[in-house]
């Protein structure tokens, strides 16, 4: 039997006694020099602050081994340079009020701790001075000044970093993972100070680039962000700006269309600071809720401004954590600015959606090249580039069909003549109840010519009873018809509800739902609600639910369908919320039954009716799961798919 002996639970009291300067320092190290990253973080931000236009950092093995940042800033004389690695001493705080905080960094920590834990060489140059001087600090030991050659500016050499504590080594990533948090280090500021040039070389190699951006502050914020998230992303953004109460908000949001699956690619500043807050990212999952899956992330960068005196950032050693004194006031203005920014964007829907979908039409391809372009074309079996199709998109159906599109043909199909009636029951509702048709699905809203100068085209066919194909003066658009429809529903219903309720149809025969008794329950605890939604329930013995009305967007909706998966959705929320403050996930629930299925047969004049009322309605270019409802493809992308170009 082995036996095992546990620590002590107590220890002998020691003598009280100061620590060295030299572990202090390293003890500071461990609170704001994590990583390599970090140092570079300090020491650019450093080098901001001092008016630098321009940036270098060089990296070797990671950070562990070499970091070198060389900027064009005001510079420090022999004396500064002395007081520069002593602890607690900065340039940066014009005052003793830590609530008056103007600058990047202020305290007066990170050369002394990197000092502490490598060996720390200062070269730095005032402007007009006639030489410059250096001074290293090793593992802690401070040197004297010394006469060095220099241009304008600092440069900031650490070698062997956390040689002084090689425990800490331990701890560290692979190289490359350690390059790469100094690169995103890097790519945060860059993106906050548009007006400075930044390079990376790592390894010998340049892996990073930026040139000073022109032009006004939004403009080249969107240059940099561009240069930095991609090309899509500078394509698919819609600018914000918005102040309320001496607090500002600027930046670039993206469509919603255009998300990820992660939320690396949302970054937010405040005062030039890069943070990860956790009030602003609840902000913009708020914003962005009616249009994206929980699982899905909005690409954007956002920077409030707002009084020092407003914002605390000495909550955290790195700065990376911020509080406001009004989180309210901070909160409503991204969610406002944000709505709004999206609304102003209307019917726009990315254009990586008509990328992706070029990209997989084309022969022996799945996707399009990295910077978003097309690839270039492949040879076609079919004909060259001066192969003449039988008809053109314009005049009506080609007789030439792509390789592996065959077995498809047969399903592109033209469209009634004459058109067909007007849609019967659940699926639309515009016939079934008259009184509930909005007044845009008419024949002369559909009429107005010319149809294919709209943004959204004439209607020319519909493909699988489901998507409908419109010709715009610059290419095509293929429209889901239920995700379109999905989302005008959905929007109506928002509208009504925010003027005074929904409208109710009242059902000739009420429908009687059978459920469990528990879901019926939570059913009819939510009734009143339900019924501003415009739906109106009561019970009819145990576990069974008896619908008298129903909203009148939906027309003949399947009330049955409708109701279980009502109960669903209010399991899933729970008691906490009431449904107003859940609109997205009710509502939607709702819209979904409404909407115009796919399978359904329409007429041309049905087809162009929807086409013009999703370009008159806010958001619908994705559906309520974050869908794309439509897919433009452009005339000249369409060419070269088949080679003319």
């Amino acid at each position: 039997m082995v036996a095992f002996h546990a620590w002590p639970y107590y220890i002998w009291r020691m003598p009280i006694r100061m620590l060295p300067d030299t572990l202090v320092n390293r003890i500071a190290a461990g609170e704001v020099i994590e990583r390599p990253a970090a140092a570079v973080k300090e020491l650019v931000e450093n080098a901001i602050d001092a008016g630098a236009t321009r940036i270098d950092v060089v990296v070797r093995d990671g950070g562990k081994s070499l970091i070198t940042i060389t900027d064009d800033g005001c510079g420090m004389g022999p004396d500064e340079l002395a007081l520069a690695v002593e602890r607690h001493a900065t340039s940066k705080l014009p005052s003793d009020d830590l609530l008056d905080i103007r600058s990047l960094g202020f305290r007066g920590e990170a050369l002394p701790s990197i000092g502490a834990v490598s060996r720390l060489t200062l070269t730095s140059r005032p402007r007009g001075a006639d030489s410059a001087w250096a001074l290293t600090v090793d593992a802690g030991l401070k040197g004297a000044p010394q006469p060095a050659a220099l241009a304008q500016g600092t440069r900031v050499e650490v070698r062997d970093l956390f040689a002084a504590v090689p425990a800490r080594l331990k701890f560290l990533k692979a190289a490359r993972t350690e390059f790469d948090h100094i690169g995103d280090c890097i790519e945060r500021l860059a993106m906050a100070h548009p007006g400075v040039a930044f390079t990376l070389d790592g390894e010998g190699r340049s892996t990073l680039r930026l040139s000073a951006a022109q032009g006004d502050l939004l403009d080249a914020r969107l240059t940099r962000l561009g240069a930095l998230m991609g090309r899509d992303f500078q394509d698919n953004a819609v600018p914000v700006q918005a102040a309320r109460e001496g607090v500002t908000l600027a930046g670039w949001i993206g469509l919603p269309t255009l998300h990820r699956p992660t939320a690396r690619h949302q970054h937010l500043f405040v005062n030039g600071r890069p943070v990860r807050d956790k009030l602003m990212v609840g902000a913009v999952r708020a914003a962005y809720a009616d249009f994206l899956p929980r699982d899905r992330h909005p690409m954007l960068a956002l920077f409030l401004d707002l009084d020092p005196q407003e914002v605390d950032v000495n909550v955290h050693p790195a700065k990376a954590e911020v509080r406001f004194r009004d989180q309210g006031l901070v909160r409503g203005l991204i969610v406002g600015a944000l709505k709004h920014a999206l609304a102003e964007a209307g019917h726009r829907a990315s254009t990586t959606v008509g990328l992706a979908t070029l990209g997989a039409l084309r022969p022996e391809s799945s996707a399009v090249d990295a910077d978003g372009t097309m690839p270039s074309p492949s040879p076609l079996p079919y004909g060259g580039p001066g192969h003449q199709p039988a008809q053109s998109w314009g005049g009506g159906y080609g007789s030439v069909v792509p390789r592996g599109l065959a077995d498809r043909a047969t399903a592109f199909q033209a469209p009634h003549q004459p058109p067909l009636p007007p849609l019967q029951g659940r699926l639309a509702g515009w016939q079934a109840a008259p009184a509930a048709r909005p007044p845009e699905y008419t024949a002369q809203a559909a009429a107005a010519p010319p149809l294919d100068s709209h943004p959204l085209g004439a209607a020319r066919a519909q493909v699988h009873n489901t998507y409908i194909v419109a010709q715009t003066s610059e290419g095509i658009v293929i429209v889901d018809q239920h995700a379109a429809h999905e989302r005008l529903v959905y929007e109506r219903m928002k509208t009504a509800l925010l003027e005074g309720g929904v409208k109710r149809q009242a059902l000739l025969i009420p429908e009687l739902v059978e459920l469990d008794e528990p879901s019926a329950n939570r059913l009819l605890g939510r009734a009143a609600e339900l019924a501003e939604l415009g739906l109106a329930v009561e019970g009819f013995g145990p576990g069974c639910i008896l619908v008298r009305e129903v909203p009148a967007l939906l027309g003949q909706s399947d009330v049955k369908s409708l109701i279980r998966d009502l109960a669903e959705e209010l399991a899933e929320l729970g008691d906490a919320l009431s449904l107003k403050e859940r609109l997205e996930d009710v509502c939607g629930t709702m819209a979904c039954h409404g909407s115009v299925r796919a399978g359904r047969s329409l007429g041309i004049e049905e087809m162009n009716a929807l086409l013009r009322q999703m370009e008159a309605t806010p958001h619908s270019g994705q559906c309520n799961h974050g869908r794309p409802t439509y897919v433009e493809l452009k005339l000249s992308d369409i060419e070269r798919l088949f080679g003319r170009r």
